[in-house]
């Protein structure tokens, strides 16, 4: 069981201080010796902290940042997080936002190669009607970051859903939204087959893992796999040759490759609205420390996914078993195919819809705000309003 302590720290403004009081040494920060401008690697735990509270800090509504403890392993397992004798406890970085009383809990999960900032341009909006809670998973962002040396795909699973259960437990949350992007989509609905009674609605937002690669009839995508380059690159998936090494191996000049892909992703190639410069320098900065940090639930890749990101499991496998109401959300030029979620509900017995959103690809919520709000808010209206179904489907937005 979790243990029951969470250390924490709070903020006024959307900006946190720390508190003294806390594990000191489960989730002290390591500081090099060396400056950062001498460092291969130029950045720390430290470095992760300060560039979310710079991120956040553009922010109106207050919140609060907690490293919340989760213990070393799920209770009554022989197999710690990170596969040790150790009983060190492990921590997931949340923030939970301020809300007005009553308001429905949204917990909003991450996708791969992110961690919980990539929402900033979201919380404020979402706190208006919702008490907003977001985690960096374990391995990710600001969070304890294990070494990862699961072995296949159920044990790979377990890592990543009981310790979702685990911060739950600390959290004392039932009867709650949960909403994962991505990777985060497939965490998500493979914790809500296991847990459904601690969940209202989910809500799955360009999730990954819904398709198998025998279920994809692409023929180019067939061609270039039979290739020599798909052959090496398949190679490479499965070496787990992961993004995050990359950047990296490419020390001092990490910053600037992520700087290029941010600035090209989110800006100038942008589907809808392009970030700011401020936004841009921000995410920049907080997205080169997360992905340059220690190896460790990146490692996920090759055990949950073929070359592809084929699901090696894929959840329409059970859909049938669902037990909780779905809605998926996907931007119109999103590379993720609806088409999954679509033969999903096919076999679903609890309601379930499919909304696109224009002008926005596989970070909806970063290329449209406005239009993922406007979703997000159709499809938990019958937490928000007397009267749901006198609830139109927001102009613009399409049903699949």
């Amino acid at each position: 069981m979790a243990a029951e302590g969470i250390a924490s720290t709070s903020a006024s403004t959307a900006t946190s201080t720390a508190t003294a009081d806390t594990t000191a040494e489960a989730i002290s920060r390591k500081r090099s010796l060396w400056p950062s401008i001498l460092r291969w690697i130029p950045t720390s735990t430290d470095h992760i902290i300060d560039s979310e509270k710079r991120l956040l800090s553009i922010l109106k509504t207050p919140y609060t940042q907690e490293q919340v403890n989760i213990g070393s392993g799920p209770p009554g397992s022989k197999v710690r997080w990170f596969r040790s004798v150790s009983n060190e406890p492990r921590f997931l970085n949340t923030v939970t936002f301020d809300s007005k009383e009553g308001s429905p809990t949204l917990v909003m999960v991450h996708g791969y190669g992110a961690s919980q900032g990539f929402f900033f341009r979201n919380f404020d909006a979402l706190a208006d009607r919702f008490k907003v809670t977001a985690i960096d998973q374990l391995g990710w962002g600001g969070s304890s970051r294990p070494d990862f040396t699961c072995k296949s795909t159920e044990e790979t699973e377990t890592w990543f859903i009981d310790s979702l259960e685990e911060w739950r437990k600390a959290k004392n949350l039932s009867n709650f939204i949960l909403l994962g992007h991505s990777f985060g989509g497939y965490v998500a609905a493979k914790y809500a087959l296991k847990h459904p009674e601690h969940i209202q609605h989910l809500i799955l937002v360009g999730p990954a893992g819904f398709t198998s690669q025998d279920d994809y009839k692409n023929e180019w995508f067939n061609r270039f796999r039979a290739s020599w380059k798909g052959a090496i690159l398949n190679h490479l998936w499965e070496s787990n040759f992961t993004p995050q090494k990359l950047v990296r191996g490419l020390g001092p000049w990490g910053p600037d490759l992520v700087r290029k892909y941010t600035s090209a992703r989110f800006g100038a190639r942008a589907q809808g609205s392009g970030l700011t410069e401020e936004e841009s320098k921000l995410l920049t900065d907080y997205a080169y420390h997360t992905l340059a940090a220690k190896a460790s639930g990146e490692l996920c890749l090759k055990y949950i996914f073929a070359f592809g990101a084929f699901a090696r499991m894929p959840l329409v496998q059970r859909a049938s078993e669902w037990k909780v109401p779905t809605t998926f959300i996907y931007g119109v030029e999103d590379w993720m195919n609806y088409k999954g979620a679509q033969e999903a509900r096919k076999l679903m017995t609890v309601p379930c819809e499919i909304i696109r959103v224009p002008q926005a690809g596989h970070f909806v919520f970063i290329d449209n705000p406005n239009g993922f709000h406007s979703a997000v808010l159709y499809a938990c209206r019958r937490y928000l309003t007397p009267d749901p179904d006198s609830q139109s489907l927001p102009e613009g937005l399409t049903t699949a």
